[in-house]
């Protein structure tokens, strides 16, 4: 992993930057809807997973992050993701480390699900590593819009996922996924052009995980 400063006074986001981190805090979602047809027939949450880390991996927007050692871009991302316990109806926060190949990921993911969604701790999974972004999946829940409050003081800058219910019209699966940014690093451009990315993912998707 590497952490690479930025130099705010060279960096075209400056003003930007320093509006939304200083003088209007800002986040803000977007829920757009997918076209995952081509994921039938494959497990939906660590394809998503696999697939969601690749695009972060491509926009550094989305792997800026204010951290002890000031404002920086990590050179690479893994996922961090929610699994549901079935019989305390709870769930645990875990993470695996996301290559380029995704059997290798999907196996990883297969063997960390299987030891940690039994958990009835938060976080069981220890070591969460500091370049990684936070995912979810609420398959109980179609929704056009989603929205977290982070009741912090506003400098977290990590986007954060969360996908819903599915639904098939037509022969289309489609999935809603609610796309969560801060503005001082984040634009309107940055979102759609990361939708369009992961759409060309999904659609290129094979056995082999490319996409």
């Amino acid at each position: 992993m590497t952490f690479t400063r930025i130099d705010l006074e060279t960096w075209e986001r400056k003003e930007l930057y320093l509006h939304f981190i200083n003088e209007v805090r800002c986040t803000y979602s977007a829920t757009v809807s997918l076209d995952i047809t081509r994921l039938k027939g494959e497990r939906l949450y660590p394809a998503m997973l696999w697939l969601l880390t690749r695009t972060v991996n491509q926009m550094p927007e989305f792997r800026t992050a204010l951290t002890a050692e000031g404002l920086g871009i990590y050179d690479r991302m893994h996922p961090a993701y929610t699994v549901f316990n079935r019989e305390s109806k709870t769930f645990s926060g875990i993470w695996t480390e996301a290559g380029s190949d995704y059997g290798e990921f999907r196996r990883a993911y297969e063997a960390d699900a299987a030891e940690y969604s039994s958990s009835l701790k938060f976080a069981p999974k220890p070591n969460r590593p500091p370049n990684s972004f936070d995912v979810s999946m609420v398959p109980w829940l179609s929704f056009t819009a989603f929205d977290i409050n982070i009741a912090s003081q506003g400098n977290y800058l990590l986007p954060i996922f969360t996908m819903g219910r599915f639904s098939d019209t037509g022969g289309v699966r489609t999935l809603p996924l609610a796309i969560q940014v801060h503005h001082a690093v984040c634009d309107g451009y940055h979102v759609g052009r990361f939708a369009e990315l992961l759409q060309e993912k999904i659609s290129s998707f094979n056995e082999a995980g490319a996409g």
